[in-house]
């Protein structure tokens, strides 16, 4: 399997500086997106912190292990990288006044072969699209959600909820955090779509597909995103990740010719 990697990060409308933070090492095929939060510039810290250190040290990881690293190998790695985060970002903001109660939300996504092992904290989501189907493949940690499970609210009533950024866990927050981690089978053809909430606030999932089901390059839709979230307002950090997947090309050239092409 073959992987493209786009990023883009916009403060939006209503915000001077940017909390969210962005990305990609191509050689590991590893995806990061945090969304910072905290008082002063403390939540770009905590964001820039965990992509700069969860990017760097997976990386180097599954670099040094190669192809033959198990899934439940990669796995540990990320949950490792994302603990040793984790403590940096705490101790941080217990050291340093300025920085008290930062935090970030986390998306990390590791592409191997036909398969996507991906580890989410907070509300910032991963979006698959197969067949023109957009299908969100992380779950909030967030109370909006849990209202939403516990059926107290409707989808239609938690769309205009009050408490829409209430995560109900983040990173760095406390000196221990869980990793959601699931592992998602690849087909050629599909688009993952990793975002802050400063997207899925202000642009609707319907939107959102319209925008990824174009024949347009990575960065041509990452841009029609960002631009969609600042056209309904922008009242937060928009910030996008996409990663798509097609069919090696020796793999193909074989279909090409079995197909006599």
């Amino acid at each position: 399997m073959m992987y493209h990697f786009c990023a883009q990060t916009d403060p939006g409308r209503a915000r001077d500086n940017n909390e969210d933070s962005v990305a990609f090492e191509e050689s590991a095929r590893v995806a990061v997106l945090a969304d910072g939060m905290g008082g002063y510039n403390a939540g770009e810290i905590a964001s820039g912190m965990a992509t700069a250190f969860i990017k760097s040290e997976l990386s180097r990881w599954l670099l040094e292990a190669g192809a033959t690293a198990q899934a439940k190998e990669v796995r540990r790695a990320m949950e490792i990288c994302v603990d040793n985060a984790n403590l940096a970002i705490f101790n941080s903001a217990n050291s340093n006044a300025a920085y008290s109660g930062m935090g970030t939300t986390l998306v990390v996504g590791v592409f191997r072969d036909d398969r996507l092992l991906l580890g989410h904290i907070g509300d910032s989501r991963c979006y698959r699209l197969r067949g023109g189907q957009l299908t969100q493949i992380t779950k909030d940690h967030s109370l909006l959600q849990e209202q939403i499970d516990a059926g107290l609210i409707t989808q239609e009533q938690a769309a205009t909820s009050s408490i829409k950024n209430l995560v109900t866990r983040a990173l760095g927050v406390e000196e221990v955090v869980m990793l959601d981690v699931n592992e998602h089978v690849v087909e050629p053809g599909d688009l993952y779509l990793m975002c802050s909430d400063g997207l899925s606030d202000m642009v609707d999932d319907e939107l959102i597909a319209r925008i990824v089901v174009g024949d347009s390059g990575l960065d041509q839709k990452a841009g029609l995103l960002i631009d969609a979230a600042n056209d309904n307002g922008g009242r937060d950090n928009i910030s996008v990740l996409i990663v798509s997947a097609s069919e090696a090309a020796e793999k193909r050239g074989l279909i090409a010719r079995l197909l006599g092409k």
